[in-house]
């Protein structure tokens, strides 16, 4: 989600659910020790509980930056273990570390040496041909070992050479009963599963046999899909927000925060997705000029 999720992102996520965990874009641990950290890092505090997604393979690199985001106020750092693009295995972090388990154990071990707060994994089911249950659970073992609070799983493997990271998330076959099993094989650890989920009644459907579901791009190019999560999964009892609602509150903080409109509402492209309005919406958001007003207007009228 590099690109995708960065605060505003998470700012406009946050007004559709109260209570669902954001995760950042994954940062490199390079770019935080030699970059600028408030760019990086900064968020706002309605964005809690917030994970502070890391991209990196040097322990002490890694340390360093869970102590950092840990002071920054993140609820919780991850490690990602998944993603293929070419310029993480440039750095050779990311899925090429699902090859290096002992590396991996090694990262979270530095990185719950120095921080209270949970210390995660974000992974898949296997790499390249090495796809057996067999090693996923003896990596799965390793990260318990070095006491890991929580492992997300993407419930497919990944291939390194061969497909390009948009492949990656569509050709792999998804496994989601090799998840399941890891469950019930590690039924004190944490697990969260990742892949082809697109709704809350599959949502509904994966939680019968993990403690938890991670929507990525789903949940990006249709936010809206949030919306009933609070009442749903959560317990809450207050309405859910219409979509003027949530217009309403990033047009205020576009406003309040002074914000270039165009480059922030990208991420708001798909709110109406699925919903007669939806190409009308597409289109103002995709003009040379937006207009605010225009957008306040809109949610007003739609119904």
């Amino acid at each position: 989600m590099m690109d995708w999720t960065d605060r505003h992102c998470r700012y406009l996520l946050r007004l559709i659910s109260k209570n669902v965990l954001l995760y950042t874009e994954m940062v490199t641990s390079r770019a935080i020790t030699h970059g600028n950290r408030e760019h990086l890092l900064g968020f706002d505090v309605s964005e809690h509980p917030v994970a502070l997604q890391l991209g990196g393979s040097d322990a002490h690199e890694l340390a360093l930056c869970a102590k950092i985001g840990e002071d920054f106020g993140y609820d919780e750092i991850n490690l990602n273990v998944g993603c293929p693009s070419d310029r993480v295995q440039a750095g050779a972090f990311g899925l090429c570390l699902m090859k290096s388990p002992d590396l991996v154990s090694e990262c979270v071990a530095a990185m719950k040496a120095v921080v209270k707060i949970p210390v995660t994994v974000k992974t898949r089911i296997g790499v390249d041909d090495q796809d057996d249950y067999e090693s996923l659970y003896a990596f799965i073992e390793k990260l318990i070992a070095v006491g890991v609070d929580q492992v997300t799983i993407h419930a497919r493997k990944g291939w390194l050479k061969g497909l390009s990271p948009k492949e990656n998330r569509t050709i792999p076959e998804l496994n989601y009963p090799m998840v399941y099993r890891l469950k019930q094989d590690f039924p004190n650890l944490l697990i969260g599963i990742n892949g082809g989920i697109t709704n809350l009644t599959q949502a509904h459907e994966h939680l019968q046999f993990v403690d938890s579901v991670m929507l990525g791009r789903a949940a990006y190019h249709d936010a809206y899909v949030l919306a009933a999560v609070d009442q749903e999964f959560y317990g809450a009892t207050v309405p859910i927000k219409t979509h003027q609602e949530v217009v309403e509150g990033f047009v205020d903080y576009i406003k309040a925060q002074g914000l270039e409109a165009k480059g922030v509402l990208r991420h708001a492209i798909g709110l109406y997705h699925g919903t007669p309005g939806a190409r009308h919406w597409r289109q103002m958001l995709s003009a040379r000029e937006v207009a605010l007003s225009d957008l306040l207007a809109f949610s007003r009228d739609y119904k």
